[in-house]
């Protein structure tokens, strides 16, 4: 019989405590989530999944900047290269005086702290390229620091609006002589943790199991036994480590490991797992480049961590809609969606879409919303200029009609609302609803159904 879901938390949370992790306990709800490409989940799902994400950082999961993240790999143990956070040029002059002290003859590395790939190939508003930078001297640490704080670093990631620079990292630079991928993730085929290993680091790990599926060697971790020092070693020596390197890349997973659980982490992926040495010194295996990922639902527990987070890597939009207990993801179209439900939320932007129509986001109100959200998510909605109509989409349960119907008159009269609003209601108090929107003396555009909705909204956009 397999393990529950509860039953396997619980051996989670035993497991951590006597590895000695600094954790309370575990989420009963962790997702146990997968890549795709590895562990074969469908394809279209994910397809379906992923636009509802923000191009500007909204997500499930907290997200750390890299400095944040080497910085909590080294708390439990993992070598990382020497560097700290700068946040002015005389920071990063400082700091780069300090690494080529402790480190002689080092190269050093500068990089713009966003949360976003393809910062190395990005480039700044004020023209200049690349947002990660190797230089010889703490002088030119500085330089380059000045070209990107302050300023909004555009890569094929961040959407044309790019993010602001307000930190940047500065390492001892690494002479790296081989590249290999590293993750811990959730598995739901395993049911548990899964090490994900590969020799070929430093590139896509989805391009690397579809093209080269052999050299991604998958190991499940037994939750109640843990990471045993054979496993490790056994897994380091099956991606190419040799003798003491072997050694060294099994204390690194055995680490990393340590890390996942005591943090409530879902995504552990270090790429690349390198490696190399310093100027001088001997060859080390190093954790390069992380992407951690955390179960909100234990930011209660994870204090600390949580509050590390940056807000202002995450669309305001997101943000504002949190701060009044809504759930909000901005998109690129043009037709706001105000919805109670996710699941209706969701066949809401699949009609618009199939009639033609973009959505401009994902906007839930839940069951117990009041006549105050509905205006402030009124608010967040029209303050996106590509808004050119409104869709209000209410199926009356736990939410009654008439309590919307309140929201919507006094929401369209506080933010004096210029574009098209079309409303459809259904459910409890539904009469009561549309007769005080008939009464309102607001203009609008009623609906009979969902279809009906979308229909006219579509048409309000192309009128």
């Amino acid at each position: 019989m397999k393990p529950t879901l509860f039953a396997l938390t619980a051996a989670r949370t035993l497991a951590a405590r006597a590895a000695g992790a600094p954790v309370r306990c575990l989420s009963v709800f962790a997702p146990f989530v997968a890549r795709p490409t590895l562990f074969g989940a469908s394809r279209t799902a994910m397809r379906t999944i992923t636009p509802f994400l923000s191009r500007t950082g909204a997500a499930r999961h907290l997200n750390l900047h890299e400095y944040q993240s080497k910085d909590l790999m080294e708390s439990y143990g993992v070598v990382v290269q020497p560097g700290r956070m700068a946040s002015t040029p005389e920071e990063a002059f400082q700091i780069a005086t300090k690494l080529q002290a402790d480190n002689p003859g080092s190269p050093l590395v500068v990089k713009a702290q966003i949360h976003a790939g393809g910062r190395g190939k990005g480039t700044f508003d004020s023209g200049f390229k690349g947002g990660v930078h190797v230089c010889a001297t703490p002088a030119q640490a500085k330089d380059f620091a000045s070209h990107m704080l302050g300023r909004k670093l555009v890569t094929k990631q961040t959407g044309p609006e790019g993010q602001l620079t307000s930190k940047v990292l500065v390492n001892a630079s690494l002479e790296i002589e081989k590249e290999y991928y590293f993750a811990v993730l959730m598995d739901r085929s395993s049911n548990g943790p899964v090490l994900v290993a590969s020799s070929q680091g430093g590139m896509d790990i989805e391009e690397v199991a579809e093209k080269s599926p052999e050299a991604v060697v998958k190991l499940p971790v037994d939750i109640v036994k843990g990471l045993t020092d054979e496993a490790a070693l056994g897994l380091a020596k099956k991606i190419g480590f040799e003798g003491d390197l072997a050694t060294q890349a099994a204390k690194q997973f055995k680490a990393l490991y340590a890390l996942f659980l005591g943090t409530d982490a879902t995504q552990v992926e270090i790429n690349p797992l390198a490696v190399g040495h310093l100027h001088g010194q001997g060859k080390k295996v190093y954790a390069v480049d992380a992407k951690l990922n955390f179960d909100d639902n234990a930011a209660f527990r994870q204090r600390p961590l949580f509050e590390q987070r940056d807000k202002a890597m995450e669309d305001p939009r997101d943000v504002a809609a949190e701060e009044i207990g809504l759930n909000y993801i901005g998109l690129d179209g043009n037709i706001g969606c105000l919805v109670n439900g996710a699941g209706l939320a969701m066949a809401t932007m699949d009609i618009i879409k199939l009639h033609g129509g973009e959505p401009a986001n994902f906007l839930d109100v839940g069951g117990g919303a009041t006549a105050q959200q509905v205006t402030q998510a009124f608010t967040i909605l029209t303050g996106d200029k590509r808004v050119k109509a409104l869709l209000v989409n209410i199926f009356g349960g736990i939410m009654k009609c008439d309590t919307i119907a309140n929201g919507i008159v006094e929401a369209a009269k506080n933010v004096k609302l210029t574009i098209p609003l079309v409303v459809r209601l259904e459910g409890t108090n539904v009469a009561e609803g549309k007769a005080i929107l008939n009464s309102s003396g607001i203009k609008l555009t009623t609906a009979d159904d969902l279809d009906d909705a979308a229909k006219k909204a579509v048409k309000q956009i192309k009128a």
